[in-house]
């Protein structure tokens, strides 16, 4: 005959906080009749009992329950230390080990096996005495056959080997971390306009005055700049995008993977930057040596040359990696204001030195020798297209949506939006600017961004989020575009990176896998984030860090990559373990892409 179950009271700690046993969880002492239970084995006496927990008074997660016995340190336990302490691991849990007692210390030994197993990384957490729970929210738009659920997942045990890397240590270290597609892009933009420089410089070395032209020396110039502002210019990178995601798939796979590269981008803007100031240098050497030699009595011109000589130098030092990681903000301070006050001060050079050529004898009128200079028609476009931006300042309404105090989705209903795009915002448009990938809503009408906790801005707008940001700009195509030139893809992402992902995704769908680590996704991002994963990918494995730790996510790549049959891996995530996955794939000749430090 059943018997009547009764509650016994059990000292747990959640955290460090200890728990009052009248609100704790309530472990309820029912006899197991255990013939006819398949995960225990035959006892050895008909009277044995078992203690169970009620899962449904638990009131936190019991990943998160930690035992009072000093002897239990679940971050040093393994099999064999459980066994000596006489805790039961799974194995032993089917065995007669437990003898029947009405005090909490069995309680403790039967919620061990959860915690060893926690500990230990064993991934069938379905054998331990509570089990997962699994989220069950209708069935997939897609394909009815699945349901829109999720489970939270552990590394699976049986993994396919990594293969070898291929070719020398010492040659994919060059190839894969120095000599990128973005130095290459960097190096040819450099390499070119030094040829052209020694080139200038060794046709013209026995003219008089010494030197090339220096009307031709400051186009140059002017033309490294121009380039260098238009390839981040976001209707150029806009286009450069649709052009290149127009790539068919019947393209070799090597092509293809080759053209998705096209957000490495930032190599062409920093060479022609560093270009521009090396032309500059010599610009400046010239009118210097001109006005040392008396041929050249313009001391404004001398002044304004040397000042934005500074301007450049200080605008690529601080672009330097190393400095910019140091002080972001300074950075982009740096870049913004010390680009505007050159931009205006190249206009006042460009007027003086049409002047004093307008001066000589036999010369055009003023406005005739400015318009006669190329230096005045790059200068035109850079100007436009420096101004184009700000045209498009507003300040619009925003609906944050605080998930947890990690995470915050901020709602917009201003404009419709297309996949896979990014918008700025910010709370002081002269001080800094946030570049986040939108989400596009179910209605088509308005979407959404996520911020998570990653500085002091970031974390303020979760802890106070305002009711209106600035915006500027047109939306910018991001990394995860270049996913539809490929059949199929992995997509691996940390954190708060399922936005741009979702952002994909949701808009856009393809046949993917999905792999997300991140502490305590659902507590964390919330049940609407978890539905929008779950439908992207209904097999979607979600690793929750907190739980398993934090998992091999190069062999998870290549797991997935293989099971998937994919054709290229993209992730998103920190910077670290972007380059890791992606040169952990490169360098086995998988297809790989994720954000650079300047894309």
């Amino acid at each position: 005959m059943a018997q009547q179950a009764r509650p016994v009271p059990v000292d747990l700690k959640i955290g460090s906080d200890s728990v009052n046993p009248s609100t704790a969880a309530t472990a309820t002492e029912t006899p197991v009749d255990t013939t006819q239970s398949p995960n225990l084995a035959q006892p050895s006496h008909t009277t044995h009992q078992v203690y169970q927990i009620d899962a449904d008074n638990v009131k936190a997660d019991p990943s998160d329950l930690l035992v009072t016995d000093a002897s239990f340190r679940p971050e040093t336990m393994t099999t064999a230390k459980a066994s000596s302490l006489g805790y039961p691991t799974e194995n032993t849990l089917k065995d007669d080990s437990i003898a029947s007692s009405n005090s909490s210390d069995d309680l403790e030994k039967v919620m061990a096996p959860m915690m060893v197993s926690k500990q230990i990384g064993a991934n069938e957490t379905e054998k331990s005495i509570i089990e997962p729970t699994v989220h069950t929210r209708g069935h997939h738009a897609a394909n009815p056959a699945y349901s829109s659920s999720w489970r939270i997942s552990v590394p699976p045990d049986n993994m396919p080997k990594l293969p070898e890397k291929r070719e020398r240590r010492i040659w994919r270290g060059l190839r894969h971390n120095f000599v990128t597609v973005y130095q290459r892009l960097f190096a040819i933009c450099l390499i070119g306009n030094m040829v052209a420089f020694i080139t200038l410089l060794a046709k013209k070395r026995p003219s008089e005055p010494w030197g090339p032209d220096r009307g031709d020396v400051a186009t140059a110039a002017a033309t490294n700049v121009l380039a260098a502002f238009l390839i981040r210019q976001e209707n150029v990178i806009n286009s450069l995008y649709a052009i290149c995601c127009a790539t068919p798939w019947w393209f070799p796979l090597r092509v293809r993977r080759i053209i998705a590269k096209l957000y490495h981008f930032g190599g062409v803007h920093s060479g022609c930057a560093v270009s521009a100031t090396v032309w500059f240098i010599l610009f400046t050497a010239l009118i210097t040596k001109d006005y040392a030699s008396g041929n050249y009595n313009q001391p404004a011109v001398m002044a304004i040359t040397h000042l934005l000589l500074a301007l450049f130098l200080s605008i690529c030092v601080f672009a330097i990696p190393k400095f910019r990681f140091v002080s972001h903000n300074t950075f982009e301070a740096i870049h913004r204001f010390a680009g505007w006050a050159a931009v205006g001060l190249f206009w006042v050079l460009v007027l003086l030195v049409s002047k004093a050529v307008s001066d000589g004898p036999g010369s055009d009128s003023l406005g005739m020798t400015v318009v006669k200079s190329p230096a005045f028609w790059i200068l035109l476009v850079i100007t436009f297209f420096t101004i184009l931006p700000w045209l498009r300042l507003r300040k619009v309404e925003a609906f944050p949506e605080v998930l947890s105090n990690h995470a915050v989705r901020i709602h917009f209903k201003y404009m419709k939006i297309g996949p896979i795009l990014g918008i700025r915002i910010s709370d002081n448009p002269l001080k800094e600017w946030h570049a986040f990938a939108s989400i596009p809503a179910a209605d088509g009408q308005s979407f959404s961004l996520i911020v998570s906790d990653a500085g002091d801005w970031t974390k303020k707008q979760i802890m106070k989020p305002a009711r209106a940001y600035w915006v500027r700009g047109i939306p910018i195509t991001g990394v995860l575009r270049m996913a539809i030139v490929f059949r199929r893809i992995v997509i691996v992402t940390t954190g708060s990176g399922i936005g741009p992902v979702l952002s994909m995704l949701v808009s856009h769908p393809m046949p993917c896998r999905l792999l997300w680590s991140t502490p305590n996704p659902e507590r964390t991002y919330g049940e609407n984030v978890m539905e929008s994963v779950c439908k992207a990918d209904p097999d979607a494995m979600i690793i929750n860090t907190r739980a398993s730790g934090r998992p091999d996510m190069v062999a998870l790549a290549y797991h997935l990559y293989i099971q998937s049959n994919a054709e290229a891996v993209f992730i998103i995530s920190n910077p670290s373990l972007t380059r890791k996955v992606v040169y952990g794939m490169e360098s086995r000749g998988i297809p790989a892409y994720g954000p650079i430090w300047d894309s």
